[in-house]
């Protein structure tokens, strides 16, 4: 679970970070940072649409990338000197990827959108 100050839950941030914010993906997820001096450290929001499938499969792939966010945080931490906007958007090939699968495209998105 991300701890309250890493959790993103401002709608106008979400939406600048998808607009605004350097994109990078993969087939399974789309990963947009928006560095931003007003946030207070580095937060972290998922977008799981209906596509990805039912009520079920669609918390089950929220749970496990809220997981490996929390372990990314460190990484983005190091990297970005202030704070920062992440928004981790799931595309529906998510609900059949593996945990591993899913970590290895949000460290590859993360290395691709911090360059």
């Amino acid at each position: 679970m991300l701890s309250a100050a890493h959790r993103l839950v401002d709608a106008d941030q979400f939406r600048a970070a998808v607009r605004h914010g350097r994109r990078a993906g993969t087939g399974t997820l789309v990963v947009h940072l928006l560095p931003a001096a007003d946030v207070g450290g580095v937060r972290v929001g998922f977008v799981v649409s209906k596509a990805v499938g039912p009520a079920v499969v669609r918390n089950r792939v929220k749970r496990r990338l809220r997981h490996l966010a929390r372990e990314q945080l460190s990484v983005l931490e190091t990297q970005l000197p202030g704070s920062a906007v992440l928004v981790v958007r799931a595309l529906p090939a998510a609900a059949q990827a593996r945990g591993e699968e899913l970590g290895a495209d949000l460290a590859r998105s993360l290395e691709r959108v911090l360059r």
